[in-house]
Parts: C-alpha cells; sequence; structure tokens
C-alpha cells in the first residue's frame, strides 16, 4: 500500500500520524478495504511503531479502520447494508435528540447553530472536503450536546467514524469536493422552527437523499 506521506518531525508523533492517515482515509488516498501494513507505514513516516500503532488505535476507535483475526487492520468498506444501517441509526438517534431538547432551544443554541453552519459554508466554498466533513459533523453534534444524555452523546459518537467515510463517499458519488453549499438550508430553517413535526420529516428525508445517492455510489464502484 503506498501512501504518498512526508516525513514527520520528531514530536507529536502520534497526533500527526492520526491525523495524516485519516486524511488519506478520507480523501481516498487509502482505499476502502486495503490493509494498513504497520512496517511499511513506520518507514515512510519516518517513525517508530509505537506512535504509529497509537494512532491505529485512535482511528479503530473512530472506526475509521477495523481490525480483524491475527490482528490485521484495514480501513473500514463500506457495503449497501452499512449504508442502511447508518441511514437507520442516524435517523432514530437524530430525531430523539430532537424530540429532547425542542423545548429548550434558546438563543445560545440557536447563535451556535448558525455558527456552525457558517463554518461549514466556510469550508465548502474554500474546496476543503475533510474540513466541511468535520463541519458537517459538528453542525449534526450540536443537538446531541444540548440533550445532556451522555449515553445519546456516546451513541452519536459511536457512529461519527462511519459517518465520515459515508459523506466522502458521497461526495465522491457527486464528483464534489464536498457537501453541496445548499444542503443544510431547510434543516437550518426547521432546526429553528416551530414544527417539531416537520424537523422530523427533514431529518428522515435528510437521511434517505444521502443513503440513496451513496448506495447508488457504492454500486457502481
Amino acid at each position: 500500500m503506498d501512501t504518498p506521506v512526508d516525513l514527520l518531525p520528531r514530536s507529536t508523533f502520534r497526533a500527526q500520524i492520526s491525523a495524516k492517515l485519516r486524511e488519506a482515509i478520507i480523501n481516498g488516498t487509502l482505499e476502502p478495504g486495503s490493509q494498513i501494513v504497520e512496517a511499511k507505514l513506520a518507514s515512510q513516516f519516518g517513525v517508530s511503531r509505537g506512535p504509529l500503532r497509537e494512532a491505529i488505535r485512535e482511528l479503530i476507535n473512530e472506526g475509521l479502520l477495523v481490525s480483524r483475526s491475527y490482528a490485521a487492520t484495514f480501513i473500514l468498506q463500506l457495503s449497501k447494508e452499512d449504508v442502511r444501517e447508518i441511514y437507520s441509526v442516524r435517523t432514530v438517534l437524530e430525531t430523539f435528540a430532537f424530540e429532547t431538547i425542542w423545548d429548550r432551544r434558546d438563543e445560545a443554541f440557536r447563535q451556535e447553530l448558525m455558527r456552525r453552519h457558517a463554518a461549514l459554508l466556510a469550508a465548502i466554498d474554500e474546496g476543503d472536503d475533510e474540513g466541511s466533513i468535520a463541519a458537517e459533523l459538528a453542525l449534526h453534534s450540536l443537538v446531541f450536546e444540548t440533550t445532556g444524555n451522555k449515553l445519546l452523546v456516546s451513541l452519536w459518537e459511536s457512529v461519527k467514524g462511519r459517518l465520515q467515510i459515508y459523506w466522502a463517499a458521497h461526495h465522491r458519488a457527486h464528483g464534489r469536493s464536498g457537501p453541496r453549499r445548499e444542503a443544510h438550508d431547510d434543516y437550518m430553517k426547521l432546526a429553528l422552527g416551530g414544527s417539531l413535526r416537520d424537523m422530523k420529516n427533514e431529518i428522515k428525508a435528510h437521511m434517505q437523499r444521502g443513503a440513496e445517492i451513496t448506495e447508488a455510489f457504492l454500486s457502481r464502484s
């Protein structure tokens, strides 16, 4: 597996390696399903296996890498079933989160949601795919953070890694370097609006649109 990475400085190895690996996975440089070969990556990064293994464990916890028998590690490869599972779990989790906070949305929530949406638009305008994915995750994270429900937040965190690959595949399906600029217009309007029913319908439709496009993309791959 050839990975075009530069030698890293000797400081903060794990964080830098994690960032490089994450970027390579999201932008498709490291292909889904390919195996991580520690010796080769250690040589390419110019680091010992210790910090490399720490970085690999971090990305396993994020869901970007999967560990299989005999300690082999691979880039997560999404199947159609994975996409369906992500769609169904996200729909349930985000719907419940909005039900939980609906009567507690205040000006601070409004301002923070608008700030995160602006950050997403800025990343899109800059053509920063990795940044736009992080910003999109942050936008959707706010409702979970606002619930104050630690278990719900933990469940959301557990699917974020898969979402990163899901959205990267979604973007490639559209031939774009990021989401459509207007993709969250309805989401924003309804999240700050007065109808919980309309918000729940938008969540379902929002997830369905992404799932259908990504499934079609995976079918062609």
